[in-house]
């Protein structure tokens, strides 16, 4: 019988494997880090010149984290025996999870990642063949490997390698799970010591978790775990392989139901809805429950708290509180683990790790925490337990504290030396580009405002249109004929109704165009519904729409002419500008005046990267502006540098407060180290710059071009028009629905943001 696919899930099939599938094959690339452009380069990278470094390692192997990738490298490594929720689906099938591991590593922790499927299933063929590869890599992340054979992997692995070996399907559920009891278990006042666990689930991610909770203080004796066969117990008929026998105790329990009465803490990694309501009911007071199975937990959170309103629970979802989230812990512990040069995960480094999680759950929220969470308390409590996976200290917290747990239980083969510089270098992974959006987003579900699109019969910004009513993001408005927007979500196999979850405005019919065209004083009702971008903005001057998106379709400077009669500028504004963002591998650069002003003067120059600036604050990145010019610092008196030099001297006096340099090559202003060797280390810029200000349309727009298509892999936001009176933006011909989808977020967040500070 063939299973029935809801149209949401069909739509979701399709998404992910068009996202696999364009613009390139698959998820990952490996890409040169050095120069290869002349026949000196070449000498350098291959003979002669790497006998050098070739000679150096074998006289002394540690210097291969000098001269080599090593010490950036993990292996992420599965024969695809368990791999999610899907089993035994073998290693091939498991490629795409594989490479999205790699992409969270790089993303999280600037890691770079090698996924290797293997197709054996014999652990010791296992261990012999992954073994084999320690001197290509920097460390192992087994993952999605079966139990029972992963301990014996990965206990093998360790005592034989001489680099971290770390099961995260393990550990790093443990970590995480851990760090919520120890917060759990002091927000209710009871003693790890003393309180009983009752574990469904006796497999890989369950034995670690109570290894790890054992190691922080619970005492075996305490733990009651229940396989799919009932409870483990001394004597149990049909014997019990070594991992599980360890937990076999004396007791009259025979079923989950049996332990979970009195128990203090329910763990579960098991299957969903194992949990019962009235087991529930049955648990000692203010029980702390985790219920970890994905996606669907053991009990969803409300059906337990509406039997036991005093319990605390934690599960793997994102859309409840305290979801245990492996990415919250391997980026970072391997980041640590790497960095001093650690030739094992010790038990120590673990327990750090846990530590730092649960400490930073009670710190102050910082400032980029509470702008990606919006509208929600994040004050330690019963719901947040641990900390969200977007909060940017984790890095500084947890890396520091693995590489100094290492380094004391010495397997550190490079400690680190100074640990506050250390955190201050680890700050470059913060603002990296895999959640650049999320604040945005996280913004614009908090009260979803009414976004009008101009171009509403695109099928781009129809399947834009898709995700936005799914996410919550805002409520749309399209401008156009129902009937082509019908045949459009149709033909696209899109859910949206008209009526619905969107709405559509008529140009050619609507009664509202009549009385829209009579507050326009610059053309009659036929220019207004001849032009979907001039009555999708007296739409938002009427106060109809809260934002609007155009441009899809025609030339920009005709739709900002709309724009700049019917919204105007904002009070203070003397310009409109535009902005670009390109979301590079390692960093998001802010590009201007993309669109608008053709040869601004400095004054110009000034308000606009001021402008700038205050808009690329609002994505919780602190703005570092530089001002571009083929002249460092007065290397050239051409008017195009005295210009730019004198746009940076009157920027100074606009927003002090903000890090800026000028006038610089583009080179100098990505590169401290190029600022040193040139002279320029009192530029007064630190790292990088994010904000680059051209000294020209033709300059900003070609240097957004060429990023955007030799590294950006096409992946921008923008045209953000800077200095309107109202969040409106025009796009342009090329947008993707990704983008449409972005501009969306960032319209309705600016419109949330401007009414809550009428």
């Amino acid at each position: 019988m063939t299973q029935q696919i809801s149209a949401a899930e069909q739509l979701l099939r399709d998404a992910a494997r068009e996202y696999h599938r364009t613009p390139s094959r698959g998820k990952i690339e490996v890409r040169p880090t050095k120069p290869l452009s002349n026949q000196r380069d070449l000498s350098l990278a291959y003979s002669p010149g790497v006998a050098y470094p070739c000679l150096d390692i074998e006289a002394d192997p540690l210097k291969a984290f000098d001269y080599t990738s090593r010490g950036n490298l993990v292996a992420v490594i599965s024969n695809g025996t368990a791999v999610l929720g899907l089993g035994n689906i073998g290693p091939l099938a498991s490629k795409p999870v594989m490479e999205g591991k790699g992409c969270l590593f790089k993303k999280f922790a600037g890691v770079d990642v090698f996924d290797i499927e293997l197709a054996e299933n014999d652990p010791d063929k296992l261990v012999e063949i992954i073994a084999s590869l320690e001197p290509t890599l920097g460390g192992i992340n087994l993952e999605d490997i079966k139990a029972p054979e992963c301990f014996y992997i990965e206990q093998k692995l360790s005592a034989r390698m001489n680099i971290p070996v770390f099961h995260d399907d393990q550990h790093g559920t443990a970590i995480i799970s851990s760090a919520a009891l120890l917060n759990g278990l002091e927000l209710v006042g009871k003693d790890i010591g003393k309180v009983k666990i009752a574990v469904s689930g006796a497999g890989a991610a369950a034995i670690a978790c109570v290894e790890v909770m054992i190691g922080l203080g619970v005492k075996r004796e305490n733990v009651y775990m229940v396989d799919s066969k009932g409870v483990i117990y001394e004597g149990r008929p049909g014997g019990l392989d070594a991992s599980k026998q360890r937990y076999a105790i004396k007791t009259e329990a025979r079923t989950l139901a049996d332990v979970v009465n009195g128990a203090d803490v329910f763990l579960g990694c098991s299957a969903p809805g194992v949990l019962s309501a009235e087991m529930v009911k049955t648990m000692a007071d203010k029980p702390i429950i985790l219920a970890l199975a994905n996606p669907e937990p053991e009990i969803r959170p409300e059906l337990a708290k509406s039997v036991r309103p005093d319990c605390i629970i934690a599960t793997g979802r994102s859309d409840y509180p305290n979801q245990v989230n492996n990415v919250l812990c391997f980026p970072y512990i391997f980041r640590g683990a790497l960095d001093c040069g650690a030739t094992k995960i010790t038990e120590a480094m673990k327990l750090a790790c846990v530590r730092e999680i649960a400490d930073l759950a009670k710190a102050e929220t910082s400032a980029e925490v509470s702008a990606a969470y919006p509208g929600k308390e994040l004050v330690f409590g019963a719901d947040y337990l641990i900390p969200t996976p977007f909060d940017s200290r984790l890095i500084l917290k947890i890396a520091p504290a693995v590489a100094k747990a290492a380094a004391e239980s010495g397997v550190a083969t490079r400690p680190i030396k100074d640990y506050d510089a250390y955190r201050a270098e680890l700050t470059r992974f913060i603002y990296q580009t895999g959640m650049f959006m999320q604040p945005v987003f996280n913004t614009a579900k908090v009260a979803p405002q009414r976004v009008v699109y101009a171009d509403g019969q695109d099928e781009r910004v129809l399947r834009a249109v898709q995700f936005v009513a799914d996410e919550g993001l805002a409520a749309p408005i399209l401008v156009g004929a129902p009937a082509a927007i019908e045949a459009g979500i149709k033909k696209a196999g899109l859910r949206i109704k008209i009526g619905q979850n969107v709405q559509v405005i008529d140009p050619a019919t609507d009664a509202r165009v009549a009385q829209y065209a009579a507050q326009y004083k610059d053309g009659g009702e036929a220019d207004v519904r001849a032009s979907g971008s001039l009555l999708a903005a007296l739409m938002v001057k009427a106060g109809d729409a809260d934002a609007m998106l155009c441009g899809l379709d025609g030339n920009y400077d005709g739709h900002l002419a709309h724009v700049e009669k019917v919204i105007g500028l904002k009070q203070g504004a003397q310009e409109f500008a535009a902005l670009n963002a390109v979301l590079l591998p390692d960093q998001t650069l802010f590009i201007t005046d993309t669109y608008v002003n053709d040869t601004p003067d400095a004054e110009q120059l000034a308000r606009i990267a001021q402008a700038a600036a205050e808009e690329v604050a609002r994505f919780g990145v602190p703005p570092k502006v530089a001002f571009l010019s083929h002249s460092n610092r007065g290397s050239s008196s051409r008017p195009s540098a005295r210009k730019m030099a004198a746009a940076h001297e009157a920027f100074k006096k606009l927003a002090p407060e903000v890090e800026s340099a000028g006038e610089l090559h583009g080179d100098a202003a990505l590169s401290e180290k190029i600022r040193n060797n040139a002279g320029l280390a009192d530029s007064g810029l630190t790292g990088a710059a994010n904000v680059l200000v051209c000294p020209n349309l033709d300059a900003a727009n070609i240097l957004f071009n060429v990023l955007k298509t030799s590294s950006g892999q096409g992946t921008t936001i923008g045209p953000i028009l800077l200095g309107a009176a109202a969040p409106v933006h025009v796009l342009t011909p090329s947008s993707t629905v990704r983008r449409v989808i972005n501009m969306t977020a960032l319209a309705a967040a600016k419109a949330q943001d401007g009414k809550s500070k009428a």
